[in-house]
């Protein structure tokens, strides 16, 4: 798919070979992935990307789950496409046609990796420039990303 104006891009260099940059982004998510950065009703206890069932997601600590989208491409170690229903009120969005996509991809650059990360059709949300602006912001996929970079180490 073609990515509108309304996509946020943003790039990371890891000290790490392409397989463990996947691993530590996908099943090391939880790892990196902030307490704060939550939607559910409760304290968030486990953050969750889980290729087997197709989803991602959040768990509660009080044993609530709260569903942040399906897993669109799962393909280790080069890429992973994450659908978003996470609106920009911040709450989530029940009409498929509101979801965006955050792609990433994971390039070899000699004993490093690029990790790009594209979060793509943000204009499909309810309060599309709020969320934009959120996501983009250092509070958003910036500082999210180095966070990742660190859990890399």
């Amino acid at each position: 798919m073609q990515a509108t104006d309304s996509a946020v891009r943003r790039e990371i260099t890891v000290n790490a070979g392409r397989e463990r940059a996947f691993e530590v982004f996908t099943a090391g998510f939880d790892s990196w992935w902030p307490r704060s950065h939550h939607i559910g009703g409760a304290e968030m206890a486990t953050a969750v990307i889980d290729p087997d069932a197709g989803e991602w997601y959040e768990l509660g600590t009080d044993g609530s789950r709260c569903d942040w989208g399906k897993i669109l491409a799962y393909e280790p170690p080069a890429r992973i496409v994450l659908e978003w229903r996470i609106g920009g009120a911040w709450v989530v969005e029940t009409d498929p046609a509101a979801y965006s996509e955050i792609d990433v991809t994971f390039t070899p650059e000699g004993d490093a990796t690029r990790v790009t990360l594209e979060h793509r059709h943000l204009d499909r949300h309810t309060a599309p420039e709020a969320l934009r602006e959120a996501v983009g912001s250092d509070g958003g996929w910036p500082g999210l990303l180095r966070l990742y970079a660190e859990a890399v180490g």
